[in-house]
């Protein structure tokens, strides 16, 4: 397990990434298109990194297949700041938002269909469905339709498999995945007759990313239940670490059987395992051989070898990487030779604290990872994207209420003080 130093170094285009969940890499045959004349849609912009003012706080930023559009979902205070999506236009080299489309309530975990057609967006007490074509022509209103999933059941994340056929809900405050019927949902049953069953997790479950080859779902718990009897190891989030006590117990990757909880929820899950205090957020390496984890409580970024999950959880962690404080977002990019994980000073944190992002250099392995260091960001820069072309990483700077937008062959890391 290794532990690695800070130092500086260039970093390479992007080439491989996750947005939302979903795996792009360029536009794929049969994949709707959702632009006129789109070539110019990820020209470079004239600054190396821009700011975009957002009508309401960023959460998941999400762009589709040809890079020309970026939907963001956007938490609202009550005050002015929009609970919905906003839509934005790119465009040589320039970037603006052409309209914001209001929701029941704030979203948060957004991600597209393959074909390109719907957004989905999770939304607390519901699930929020638009329509992709009408949200970039204004035409029409988007909204196709809302899924209630309680109120105390808090959406947060979603994801959909790479047919399109079944959707997964993480539940912060259920302690549960739910699986919904994405056939039911095409055919306006946005009913329970819909809802296929939940997933039993740990409490706090965040990420919903699949392995490479569609057969498992990977998902965060950020503590493990009194039922799985796991030894209090964590301090509460935001105290003091010297005066603070440990209080419950760490988080988990949990491994849940795709095609189990296509008709089985309830016994889909295959495997448990310990990763750190408060692990949220999960992306895999272009190999699929590599979870990288943010565990915000441990201040790291944890790499887990997936192919040890099931056969040996033991063994499972690769490499334990200290970051900032309160890492969320991550993104892998360059071909996965680098991770970039967000320092989001998430408890302390206001709209005037400016933090910064963490790139590291992984080519080597885990076990060799090497902070290349620094890229300023905003206030509690929260999730992560890059465009499908591997140019463009856009950041969802929560508090500042701002997508910062980065041209990755010109990012320059800048070493920690």
């Amino acid at each position: 397990m290794s532990v690695i130093q800070p130092f500086t170094h260039a970093c390479r285009i992007a080439r491989w990434l996750i947005c939302g969940g979903i795996v792009l890499g360029g536009i794929a045959p049969g994949r709707l298109s959702l632009a006129q004349g789109g070539a110019g849609c990820n020209a470079p912009a004239v600054e190396p990194v821009l700011h975009i003012p957002l009508p309401g706080y960023p959460f998941t930023p999400v762009v589709s297949a040809d890079g020309c559009w970026v939907f963001v979902a956007l938490v609202g205070d009550g005050k002015g700041a929009t609970s919905g999506v906003a839509v934005l236009r790119r465009s040589g080299g320039t970037m603006s938002v052409v309209r914001a489309v209001p929701l029941k309530s704030s979203g948060t975990g957004a991600v597209l269909t393959h074909d390109g057609r719907t957004l989905v967006v999770a939304a607390g007490a519901r699930v929020a469905f638009l329509d992709a074509a009408r949200l970039i022509s204004g035409a029409g209103d988007p909204v196709l339709g809302y899924l209630d999933v309680g109120e105390g059941a808090a959406a947060i994340y979603v994801n959909v498999t790479r047919d399109d056929e079944t959707l997964f809900v993480a539940l912060e405050r259920a302690a549960a995945i739910l699986v919904v019927d994405m056939a039911k949902i095409r055919a306006r049953m946005f009913t329970d007759a819909a809802v296929v069953g939940r997933i039993p997790v740990g409490q706090g479950p965040v990420a919903v990313t699949l392995s490479n080859d569609g057969k498992y779902l990977y998902t965060t718990s950020q503590t493990a239940p009194p039922l799985w009897k796991w030894p209090v190891e964590c301090k509460p989030e935001g105290r003091d670490p010297a005066k603070a006590q440990p209080e419950y117990a760490k988080g988990a990757v949990v491994v849940v059987d795709v095609a189990r909880a296509r008709t089985d929820p309830a016994k889909s899950v295959v495997a448990r395992v310990p990763v750190g205090c408060n692990p949220v957020r999960l992306v895999t390496s272009p190999d699929g051989g590599t979870a990288w984890i943010t565990a915000r409580g441990d201040h790291a970024i944890v790499a887990v070898d997936t192919g040890r999950l099931l056969r040996d959880p033991a063994q499972a962690i690769a490499a334990r990487i200290p970051v900032g404080t309160a890492p969320v977002g991550i993104a892998v990019v360059d071909g996965g030779r680098r991770v970039i994980a967000t320092n989001s000073n998430r408890f302390a944190g206001d709209a005037n604290d400016r933090q910064s992002l963490n790139v590291v250099d992984v080519s080597r392995g885990a076990a060799n990872a090497a902070f290349l260091g620094l890229v300023p960001a905003g206030a509690f820069p929260r999730e992560l994207c890059v465009s499908p072309d591997g140019r463009t990483l856009f950041v969802g700077n929560f508090a500042s209420k701002t997508l910062q937008v980065i041209d990755l062959a010109r990012l320059a890391p800048q070493k920690a003080p």
